[in-house]
């Protein structure tokens, strides 16, 4: 076997960051007079997602304690669709993966999948978690980022929360049954609904940067969601984390997993959408793509599994077929749980992508390596790709080289060494 070399390289990310977020939550908060819509001995619930957000444990806490500091009593719901296999305990068990506990949060984490229905919209049903529905109150807690599948004004975020997060599997399955109409129309249509009919009493909205870093926290009326996430999102646009690359033969991505995005790989980097009519022309074009490992906090969930080439025996055993179906099913696709041809190792899966990428000269492959499709700032890079950051000026001011060219290297097992 032979590979290309390989070099060491940092794409340098220099965006905001905002070290002291506690104290800012505790400033918007207070700023929208949580302390005034909370009474003494009210129950309020905090949503918590599935997804890796940084300082989550952090943040979430920090909202418990100013909630308690209202007289309130707060717990959380796990706001994940069909994730952790759609049962009240893998629910918990993702929540736990995430840092997130009741020891953590200083509060009850009250997980169930039962939900009440609040309306239909165009004879569709809307569902809302049935022990949210029936508190005193509602804290939604979110992340504003683009989404994997579909683009849109309204992406990721807290409509999204409430529409599929709060929905549980049913309300999942309902947007996402609808495909294209579902995700455009039935997501905000079916947030706005909850908002009139839920207890909903503010949201906290969350901005990272591409080093995965919290950079903003806004404390938000339910009045303002919506017309403040068309204005979130563009901002969080400009601080996604890409490849430095427009065009590769083969990327290797040593993880992938519900934790680091929806579909396990974030599309918005890959392109590799399975959404028909749906793409980002910001996002690389890659003939390959190589995964070698699942994450430990996706539980074995390996939905985006089939929007890569080939994938490792190590990624195969570690499925959990059910979780990832359940997933994949509420989400109405079958694509993104396909299992690609798998490879005994790091070593043969990635030596098979370089033989079926077609009559590339080895040495001038345009290979790179990621941890995962949110941490890009450090990233392995074939040699000729370093020649071409030698070249370009531009990409020089993006990409630092960290070392010269060095052979793959692999252990006795072809398990790749870095």
């Amino acid at each position: 076997m032979s590979f290309p070399k390989m070099v060491e390289a940092r794409q340098v990310i220099d965006q905001p960051c905002l070290d002291d977020f506690v104290t800012e939550i505790r400033r918007q908060l207070n700023s929208k007079g949580l302390a005034k819509k909370v009474r003494k001995g009210q129950r309020i619930a905090i949503t918590a997602g599935s997804r890796g957000i940084a300082n989550i444990p952090e943040i979430l806490r920090t909202v418990v304690e100013e909630v308690k500091a209202a007289g309130g009593e707060p717990f959380l719901i796990p706001a994940m669709g069909s994730h952790g296999g759609a049962t009240p305990h893998g629910q918990v068990e993702t929540l736990r993966s995430l840092g997130i506990t009741e020891e953590s949060v200083c509060a009850p984490i009250i997980s169930s999948m039962e939900v009440d229905k609040i309306g239909e919209i165009g004879g569709t049903p809307v569902y809302v978690d049935r022990n949210a529905i029936r508190a005193d109150g509602i804290i939604v807690v979110g992340r504003i980022k683009p989404h994997t599948d579909f683009k849109g004004e309204i992406e990721s975020g807290l409509m999204k929360m409430m529409a599929i997060g709060l929905g549980k599997q049913k309300g999942a399955e309902m947007i996402h049954h609808n495909l294209y109409e579902g995700y455009h129309t039935l997501l905000p249509a079916a947030a706005r609904l909850i908002m009139e009919k839920a207890p909903i009493l503010m949201g906290l909205a969350l901005l990272e940067n591409a080093r995965h870093e919290t950079v903003k926290v806004v404390a938000l009326e339910p009045n303002e969601f919506e017309a403040a996430e068309l204005k979130l999102l563009k901002e969080a646009k400009g601080l996604l984390a890409r490849l430095p690359f427009k065009e590769l033969d083969v990327l290797v991505v040593e993880e992938i997993g519900k934790n680091i995005s929806g579909v396990g790989m974030d599309t918005n980097v890959t392109g590799r959408f399975w959404m028909p009519g749906e793409s980002d022309t910001d996002a690389a074009k890659i003939d390959k793509i190589v995964v070698l490992d699942l994450s430990e906090e996706t539980h074995g969930n390996a939905i985006g599994i089939g929007l890569a080439d080939l994938i490792t025996r190590r990624v195969f055993d570690k499925i959990d077929y059910p979780s990832t179906y359940v997933n994949c099913l509420t989400q109405g696709t079958c694509a993104t749980g396909k299992v690609p041809i798998w490879l005994p190792n790091d070593r043969d899966a990635i030596d098979t992508a370089l033989r079926v990428i077609g009559p590339v000269d080895r040495s001038r492959v345009r290979m790179m390596v990621i941890k995962n499709t949110q941490e890009l700032e450090h990233i392995w890079i074939s040699e000729s790709l370093a020649e071409v950051v030698k070249k370009d000026k531009k990409l020089a001011k993006r990409v630092e080289l960290l070392g010269e060219p060095r052979d793959a290297q692999f252990d006795v097992l072809g398990t790749l060494i870095k």
